[in-house]
């Protein structure tokens, strides 16, 4: 069966396959570098390099732009039409998003590793290496060049990506561990690895582009915005949504440092890495159905958006229970057997950050389909109202119950998210066919 011949589930399902192939490797190799990281350094240590990645990686998702959804939601119709004059100018703004977001995310990274180090819970002397490592935020998301082989249906090539920034690390960090270097080092293995997953991307979509001759006469040069009502405010609502989404974690990372020390942020970032590679599977059917809905919703196609939506939803709900059952009965041994006798307390913890992961697993459908019906906004308040109130509980939460407090928040604000995420689908859904309906009326 070619691929113009797959129902939407079977082309959703067969991209998040080869993504699959590729995230179990990945998965792997990260429990590997992390597992070396944590063996060689100590728990202590380990902490300080993990709130120093999350320092890095928050300002990244804070500075840099969400293009990716701006090229998919913006550039499938003009791609699906053949408007190569159109299509450039939606490469040419999405580009444009990405400049500006890693000059943004180098300055943030650098002046606040410099200015807030105490803050933040780092030891002396760490400010110089943490500035450094911020360097790496500029090439953290390489969102235009992973928007277009989504767009182009070059999951299999995207399948590799995490893996070589992961390889990357492992042999860095293999390095370190025989030589017993210092952390500095394992800051460089884990900055390499973003570096060359950055550098992997970006090449292999030019080689698309030039192969399909999307690249033809295209010039930074040009109209970006022009004749695309309402695409600076898609580019940001999607921005600040997405910030508040990963950015989210590693403000949690950074809070659980500098309340309880870096030993207990270890045993929470080591839960939640756990935690998010269990989900990952389900989870990488988003990637694959973000096109698909940009696709339909640019030729029309309301009803067989909400029946694959409804589809996927059915078999993340199965996904999820299977993830939480593994947890509730496998998590202290799956973590004292990676990394260590010492963190398998990090289990209690673990088991909230896989029921929250499982919630959204359970409803991964909604954000994608406010998104391609260009109702970016409405997932963005939710997502606001959400992160705020858990963010104003944080605090006293911490302090009174420790990791338990902020995983069993992180339980309530997924209930709570994907209960605004439902109603605001339904809404938006109940407008476009409102306005469906009208349409003949008027001819």
């Amino acid at each position: 069966m070619t691929a113009a011949a797959q129902s939407p589930l079977k082309k959703v399902l067969a991209n998040a396959g080869q993504l699959l192939s590729g995230r179990v490797v990945n998965a792997i190799i990260g429990l590997a570098y992390i597992a070396l990281t944590a063996r060689s350094l100590g728990q202590e240590l380990m902490g300080v390099l993990v709130v120093i990645n999350a320092f890095a990686q928050f300002l990244g998702e804070v500075a840099h732009f969400q293009s990716w959804q701006t090229l998919i939601t913006y550039g499938a119709g003009p791609l699906l039409e053949n408007n190569k004059q159109r299509f450039q100018q939606v490469l040419r703004f999405t580009l444009l998003l990405d400049l500006i977001s890693a000059v943004l995310g180098v300055l943030l990274g650098v002046l606040g590793a410099w200015l807030f180090w105490r803050q933040l819970g780092w030891p002396e002397g760490m400010s110089g290496y943490g500035a450094l490592y911020g360097l790496s935020i500029g090439v953290m998301s390489s969102a235009t060049g992973v928007g277009l082989l989504r767009l182009f249906d070059r999951f299999r090539f995207l399948a590799a990506e995490q893996a070589i920034s992961s390889l990357v690390r492992l042999v860095g960090c293999a390095i370190c561990a025989v030589t017993q270097a210092p952390i500095q080092y394992f800051l460089l293995a884990w900055a390499a690895g973003t570096f060359a997953a950055f550098f992997y991307v970006a090449a292999i979509a030019i080689w698309d582009l030039r192969r399909r001759g999307l690249l033809s006469g295209f010039t930074m040069i040009g109209p970006t915005s022009k004749d695309m009502p309402g695409v600076w405010r898609f580019a940001m609502a999607t921005n600040f949504s997405g910030t508040l989404d990963v950015g989210f974690t590693h403000v949690l990372t950074m809070a659980v440092g500098a309340l309880l020390g870096p030993a207990q942020a270890a045993l929470w970032r080591i839960g939640k890495q756990v935690a998010d590679g269990m989900a990952k599977p389900a989870r990488l059917m988003v990637p694959a159905l973000y096109p698909e809905l940009a696709k339909m919703r640019a030729s029309g196609g309301q009803e067989a958006m909400t029946k694959l939506a409804v589809q996927i939803a059915l078999i993340g709900g199965a996904a999820a229970g299977v993830l939480l059952l593994v947890s509730l009965l496998s998590g202290r041994w799956i973590l004292e057997t990676v990394m260590g006798p010492g963190f398998g307390a990090a289990a209690g913890v673990m088991n909230w950050q896989v029921a929250a992961a499982a919630i959204g697993v359970m409803t991964l459908p909604l954000e994608p389909m406010l998104v391609s019906m260009r109702a970016a906004g409405a997932a963005m308040m939710v997502r606001l109202i959400v992160v705020l109130a858990y963010l104003a509980a944080l605090v006293p939460l911490i302090n009174t119950f420790g990791l338990t407090g902020a995983g069993a928040a992180l339980v309530a604000s997924a209930l709570a998210m994907a209960t605004g995420m439902y109603f605001m689908a339904r809404r938006r859904l109940a407008r476009l066919a409102a306005e469906e309906n009208a349409a003949p009326r008027t001819t």
